[in-house]
């Protein structure tokens, strides 16, 4: 009997829509895993929806599974949370996360897929793959007992390196954006707020996710003499200006990028699993659950999708629910 799903496809930028697919029969060192939840990550998500990815990077930002090309069609995501229903003893039953796309079952390797652990709920485990962002950027960052430290931008991943941050001892930890409802979030993560003219400055380090050259210039008027700003942020195909001019050289200031593709230079002993498997761990604390701004059906995601690009609904993750439906 032909196993069957259905999956999100963008067909064309700015076009999203449900297809049916047949699944492989799994191999003896695979898994078939039915989907529970999954996350739109808005910030990368509706950027590959726009058809925003430039040419010269569509290698760099293909997905573990992505099928089709950029611009369209393609099916693309990776913050997967199901049920394994089929393959090796050990797994079978198990909650597991999988950085795949928006489908309602598929068939990876079993090594492909992590098992989420019994103290955190299937529903927050959809967050690891940014937490693992998070965790990478601080690999790199390095921050010290003491710092005075910025995350400029709210969104999920400045939240997610955020919410690791609050958990430093003795750290001033300061969230800014310029959307004043981003206070609410900062409060439940245990962090403080400041819209960007209120922000503290002479940071030590100032972790950068806002995706706007005003956040970065911004960014780099907050630090102290020889500070870092840590650049988070992924512009697609937009051109950045930044003032490089002025006091950037007297000051000495340090712009460094970090970026999940690679596990930190500083962490060369870790691997990709034991970089995953700690987000996962990391997931245990409930106030996490403030990254988690929505949540819709899975048969929804077509006109979701252009509502999250637009701006229309404003999300962090917004989460997707899975029935039983094929």
């Amino acid at each position: 009997m032909k196993r069957t799903a259905r999956a999100f496809w963008i067909g064309a930028p700015g076009h999203g829509e449900i297809r049916d697919v047949v699944l492989p029969d799994p191999a003896e060192d695979e898994v078939v895993v039915r989907s529970l939840w999954s996350g739109v990550s808005r910030g990368t998500e509706t950027l590959v929806f726009r058809g925003g990815v430039p040419e010269n990077q569509y290698a760099t930002m293909r997905g573990p599974f992505q099928e089709g090309d950029f611009p369209g069609p393609v099916k693309y995501g990776y913050l997967n949370v199901g049920i394994v229903e089929e393959g090796p003893a050990a797994l079978l039953g198990r909650t597991v996360f999988c950085l795949y796309p928006h489908q309602t079952r598929y068939v990876v390797p079993a090594s492909a897929v992590t098992p989420v652990p019994d103290s955190v709920p299937a529903g927050r485990a959809v967050l690891a793959g940014t937490v693992e962002t998070a965790v990478n950027a601080l690999w790199d960052a390095r921050p010290l007992i003491g710092d005075r430290i910025a995350v400029v931008g709210g969104g999920m991943v400045g939240s997610s390196v955020a919410a690791l941050l609050a958990r430093f001892p003795g750290v001033r930890v300061q969230l800014v954006d310029a959307d004043p409802t981003r206070a609410k979030t900062a409060e439940a993560l245990g962090v403080g707020f400041a819209l960007p003219a209120d922000a503290l400055g002479d940071c030590d380090l100032v972790v950068h996710a806002s995706a706007t050259e005003q956040g970065l210039a911004r960014a780099l008027e907050l630090l102290t003499p020889e500070g870092t700003v840590l650049e988070l942020s992924w512009y697609g195909d937009r051109k950045v200006s930044l003032p490089l001019g002025e006091a950037f050289h007297s000051r000495r200031l340090v712009i460094r990028s970090s970026q999940v593709g690679t596990v930190s230079p500083n962490r060369a002993d870790r691997s990709y699993a034991d970089r995953l498997a700690l987000a996962l761990d990391l997931l245990a604390d409930p106030a996490l659950d403030a990254l988690v701004t929505g949540e819709s059906d899975f048969e929804e995601l077509p006109d979701l999708l252009p509502r999250l690009a637009s701006g229309e609904i404003p999300a962090l993750c917004h989460r997707v629910r899975y029935t039983d439906i094929g």
